[in-house]
This record gives structure tokens, C-alpha cells and sequence, in this order.
């Protein structure tokens, strides 16, 4: 059953209504005397998902699909619930797979925009951080609250209300909408115990002991995008063999030496993007972190940040579903596992092997999806320096500069080289992958 995490409505309701029966003055109908979502400045969204990046950190079950999903329709709502307010603007209702809004925003009306995005980032964060700890649960309430005694001042209680309203009803529409994506509660289910790996040793198996396959139905889920799985996979892997010469052991081989002689600055490249959960947003919570860096910076208007975060989240949810969609469908062996086979039985990774197939890379999917969009965004020579990992300690988080957004993508998918868990083609091909979906999310915003 879909929880929803609602205001009393009745007392929002009877405000409402009193505040009408007192008013003299008629609905303004003349939209350009409101004040649009582009007016407004982007710090109510910049913070929520600061919040929503410890929260992924923090929270029990958000691995990389689980917190892609999350980032993935929380953005939608944050967008949608903007575009309305714009009038050279549309919903994504129609375009997005399954995606059919009935909103209860009304033309004529007033709203306050950052009310309406605070209610509705905060709704959603209730939602999928429902299982938060009980003083990171509080933060989510804290941080609703101030935002909302902030807001109190700046315009009259039934407009408030009305942005209150609207925003709820908007949640409960793309949450009712998610629960049918086959990702339902993922978050408790990341590892489903009837899954059982292909037998055979040309294909994955766990690499470590009681290691159990991380969501292997993941790529079945509905897509934002059908186009992003349908016209994104890739050429299959080089293929299963033993002779010294296949390109199948030149590429564990590579891995081999690479990792073998790995540079002090080719580990720190490799911790940095590693992204594991539990110590970090994992790899999708990267990718947020640095947009919204790239908002703070630049002083990014409220409307500009919720559509550069709707697209990067469509283009994130849909790279980790086209990613695991090939990964269950390949079911490519990690190289430590070829390599123990195959070179040296003793030999062992500078990073820890996820527990699913190798091919292809989810970093690359990903970081290509993102450097696209990032690019149609702020342009192709932007520069830029990643500040992620400035606060932690257990690896050098030292910021990292970048003279592209695909500088940037080719680093951090060249990392899983680094750390000895992915072969040369999951790599480039994980990366032409996720370009490709970047393009389709452009397109979606643009036509």
C-alpha cells in the first residue's frame, strides 16, 4: 500500500476557505502581475538536497539504483511543480512513461513558488527517507519547518496555503505514479534471496563469501525514457576464453598490470569516484552533488535549478536501469574473478568489486548521462572544480578540476580501471551508453 505523508488537509482547507468568504477583492486573472518561479533564488532546493545527499549516505538500503530511483522522480516533482508557474514552459506529463498529471494548480492565482518547492521536496523526502534515522528524520522536518516560518513573511497566508495545496497534490500523483515502476520499497528488497547466478564460468558470480547479487531485476523496471534501454545497448563483451591471445585475457591482463602498478595519483582518482554507500551518496549522489554545486556557484534562479535537476534525475534513474539492463542480461564476470581463474589465484583489487556483473560500467552510464546533460546546460568548456569529498577523511578528498564536463565523465569512469573492478569495454562502452541517454533527456526538455 502507498504511503503518503500528508498536511492536514481539512485545516489548510478551512483556512482557505475563511480567507476567501473574507476577501473583498476578486482573483487577480492578469498572470504577469505574480511573480514567476525565475524571480525567486534557488536556496530552498540547494539545501534539500545537501540534506538529501546526507540522507543517502545515512539511510539503510540506498545503494545506486535505490538512490538513482529516489533522485529520479524527486526531481520530476520539483520540476513540475515549476513549469507551471512559466509560461514558455510544459509538463512532462505525456512524455515520461506512464506519466499523466491532474493537477490542482489554477490559472489566475497567486503562489508562492519556493513554498510550493519546499513542500514538495520535503513531502518527497519524507517519502523515500521514511526509514531515516530518527534524528536525520528530524533534520527533515527541521529544515520544512524553517524554510516554511521563513516564507511566512513573505506573502499573505492564503496564498501560502494554496502553494501547500497544490504541492501535496502534485506528490501524491508522482508517488502513486512510482509505486507502479516495478521499484516499489526497493530499498528493503536490495538483495532478493530467490535470485540465483548463472551457472557456468563464463558468466558472474559473487566475489566474495555470502555476497548476493545487488537488484538483479533492475533493469525490468519502467524507464522515464523507453528510448533510453530500447537505443543504448551496447555491443556484447569480448567473449568467454582461456587462449593467452583472445582479447578476453589481454583485457584481464590490463587489469592485471594496471592495478599491479597503479600510481599514488590512479588511487587517489580511484577512491575519489568510488563512491561506495554507506560513506558516500553513492555514484548517483555524486552527480547531485556536483549540479548543486554548479547551482550555488553560478546563483542559478528557482526555476533554472528544478529543471537542470529534472533532467539530470531523468537522465540518472534511466542510466542505472539501461545499466543493469545489460549487466542481467550479459552476466559478465568481474576481472578478479578471470584473473584468480585465469593469471594469479593470489591477486586482489584496490577497490572493493560491487556484488553484480561487471558489463558495463554503472559509473560510466552514469557520468556519461550526466556530462551530456551538464554540458547542455552550462556549455562545452566549462570549467570546474568538484568539491564532493572536501569533508571526509578516510580517503584524500581533495577538490578536483575539471576543464569539461567530459574531462570529468572520462576520469571517473577510467577510475574502475584504476581500481581493478572493470574491464576496458565496460568502461568506453558504459560511457558511449550514457551519452546516449544524456541525448535522449535533452531531447524530451526540448521538444
Amino acid at each position: 500500500m502507498l504511503k503518503k505523508i500528508r498536511f492536514p488537509y481539512l485545516a489548510i482547507l478551512l483556512i482557505i476557505v475563511f480567507n476567501s468568504c473574507e476577501s473583498d477583492n476578486d482573483p487577480i486573472t492578469n498572470e504577469s502581475e505574480f511573480i514567476s518561479p525565475d524571480q525567486f533564488n534557488s536556496e530552498v532546493v540547494v539545501r534539500w538536497f545537501n540534506l538529501i545527499k546526507v540522507l543517502t549516505t545515512e539511510t539503510a538500503g540506498y545503494t545506486p539504483p535505490v538512490a538513482a530511483r529516489a533522485f529520479g522522480y524527486t526531481g520530476v516533482a520539483l520540476y513540475e511543480s515549476t513549469q507551471v508557474g512559466m509560461a514558455n514552459k510544459t509538463s512532462l506529463s505525456g512524455k515520461l512513461n506512464g506519466l499523466n498529471l491532474e493537477t490542482t494548480y489554477m490559472d489566475g492565482l497567486e503562489y508562492h513558488w519556493p513554498t510550493v518547492v519546499n513542500s514538495t521536496l520535503a513531502s518527497m523526502t519524507k517519502y523515500f527517507y521514511s526509514n531515516a534515522s530518527p534524528s536525520n528524520y528530524t533534520s527533515i522536518l527541521d529544515l520544512e519547518t524553517e524554510f516554511s516560518d521563513q516564507f511566512l513573511n513573505d506573502t499573505d497566508s492564503e496564498v501560502i496555503n494554496r502553494s501547500i495545496v497544490f504541492a501535496l497534490n502534485l506528490v501524491d500523483e508522482i508517488l502513486l505514479w512510482a509505486s507502479t515502476d516495478g521499484g516499489f520499497e526497493c530499498q528493503f528488497n536490495n538483495f532478493p534471496s530467490e535470485y540465483e547466478p548463472l551457472p557456468g564460468v563464463e558468466f558472474w558470480k559473487p566475489t566474495a563469501i555470502d555476497q548476493q547479487a545487488l537488484q538483479p531485476y533492475w533493469g525490468d523496471n519502467r524507464p522515464f525514457i523507453t528510448l533510453n534501454v530500447e537505443n543504448t545497448t551496447p555491443a556484447d563483451p569480448p567473449a568467454y576464453s582461456t587462449d593467452t591471445n583472445s582479447i578476453y585475457y589481454i583485457r584481464a591482463l590490463e587489469v592485471y598490470d594496471v592495478v599491479n602498478n597503479a600510481t599514488p595519483e590512479q588511487i587517489v582518482i580511484a577512491e575519489f569516484w568510488s563512491d561506495d554507500p554507506q560513506t558516500s551518496a553513492t555514484p548517483p549522489g555524486h552527480s547531485i552533488s556536483i549540479l548543486n554545486q554548479l547551482i550555488n556557484d553560478n546563483n542559478i534562479d528557482l526555476f533554472a535549478a528544478s529543471e537542470a535537476f529534472a533532467k539530470l534525475a531523468v537522465g540518472i534513474n534511466d542510466a542505472f536501469i539501461s545499466c543493469w539492463k545489460v549487466k542481467y542480461t550479459t552476466n559478465y564476470p568481474r576481472p578478479v574473478t578471470v584473473i584468480n581463474n585465469q593469471i594469479d589465484a593470489n591477486w586482489g583489487t584496490i577497490l572493493e568489486t560491487p556484488p553484480f556483473p561487471e558489463y558495463t560500467s554503472g559509473h560510466s552510464v552514469q557520468s556519461g548521462a550526466l556530462a551530456k546533460i551538464l554540458t547542455s546546460i552550462f556549455g562545452e568548456d566549462y570549467s570546474f572544480t568538484d568539491r564532493t569529498h572536501e569533508d571526509r577523511t578516510d580517503i584524500d578528498g581533495t577538490p578536483r578540476d575539471y576543464d569539461t564536463f567530459y574531462d570529468m565523465a572520462e576520469e571517473a569512469a577510467i577510475s574502475r580501471l584504476y581500481g581493478g573492478i572493470h574491464f576496458q569495454e565496460g568502461i568506453d562502452l558504459g560511457l558511449i551508453q550514457g551519452y546516449q541517454i544524456g541525448e535522449n533527456v535533452i531531447d524530451i526538455f526540448e521538444n
